[in-house]
């Protein structure tokens, strides 16, 4: 895959120009509304237990022994440390990794916003994500919000705390040939969501869903909703039918984020999946206390993209794909 030859950029010189911009705009807005910014480590001892995100790591040796560093996935759990250690309203804008498949929309690299709002909860969050936005435009944005029971009625013709197994397999066996032997829930209706309704949300003006299953919180609280269902306190923003960010209402309590942590890697293990050492210094931070706050992590390289109407990734990177 490597090529001497392959040395040009991928973005013409006025996409990397209007980036520049947008990161003189996010800079500006952080700063007038007090957010300090910070910047944390890309490598660490420690990594996410969470089954569904792979990522890259580096062995080396020092002082004289084979360490593993990983490359983080996102600067969530540095972030709450400095959080848990006195630090106030904070951002970082920066590079992070995953191990996915490189195409049109996703990058083993790519560039994220994240923040976190003392005091917030994941309502007044996307009331400041429509600010920002705004901000970018030079105009008003609102942004619709769906809970995501209203998304899958509207779009599947389904409730997802309520229908049954079957009926869930069913209808992706329907509309993807696939679901009959699947039994986890999660799994059914996350592919749902994916086929049926992510396409279809956002289309005129962005939108936030929240009121996922509880199943589905992650590092979100949970709380019931309007019907007594289990969900959590968080939400995805979608525009033009792409994923654009993910927000918590976080998580403080220790004992039960080492629960999930713990769940998480019991589910990796029997998915045969690689090990590798769960971050458990969020948990100690949390139990020195993590502030009440809201939390989200935004995919810049994504909302490039729409803000400049570019059909690939690669087209709003200096250099992306085999010219990296």
């Amino acid at each position: 895959m490597y090529s001497k030859d392959v040395w040009q950029p991928t973005a013409d010189l006025a996409a990397l120009k209007f980036r520049a911009e947008v990161f003189h705009q996010i800079r500006g807005f952080f700063y007038e509304r007090d957010v300090l910014e910070v910047d944390t480590p890309c490598l660490s001892l420690g990594s996410i237990s969470d089954p569904h995100i792979e990522v890259l790591n580096s062995q080396t040796r020092t002082l004289g022994q084979e360490v593993t560093y990983y490359l983080q996935t996102s600067p969530e759990y540095a972030m709450k440390r400095l959080l848990a250690a006195g630090a106030p309203s904070i951002y970082q804008l920066g590079k992070v990794f995953r191990a996915e498949e490189i195409g049109r929309r996703h990058g083993i690299e790519f560039s994220m916003l994240e923040w976190y709002r003392l005091g917030f909860d994941h309502w007044q969050l996307m009331a400041e994500m429509d600010d920002l936005l705004s901000t970018l435009m030079g105009q008003t944005i609102t942004s619709e919000r769906l809970s995501y029971a209203e998304a899958f009625e509207r779009h599947v013709s389904l409730n997802p705390f309520t229908a049954s197994l079957e009926a869930l397999q069913q209808t992706c066996h329907q509309h993807t040939e696939y679901g009959l032997d699947e039994t986890d829930r999660d799994t059914l209706l996350e592919l749902l969501f994916a086929m049926l309704v992510e396409p279809k949300i956002g289309q005129d003006v962005p939108c936030f869903i929240h009121a996922y299953p509880a199943s589905q919180a992650a590092l979100a609280k949970q709380q019931p909703d309007a019907q007594g269902n289990a969900t959590a306190a968080r939400f995805e923003w979608y525009w033009r039918g792409m994923e654009l960010a993910n927000g918590y209402y976080e998580l403080t309590d220790a004992v039960e984020q080492q629960q999930r942590m713990r769940s998480e890697m019991a589910e990796r293990a029997e998915q045969g999946q690689a090990w590798r050492q769960a971050d458990e210094r969020l948990i100690s931070a949390l139990e020195q206390g993590l502030p009440e706050c809201a939390g989200v992590a935004l995919g810049v390289d994504r909302l490039l993209m729409l803000l400049q109407n570019k059909a690939h990734i690669n087209e709003v990177m200096p250099f992306a794909g085999a010219h990296a």
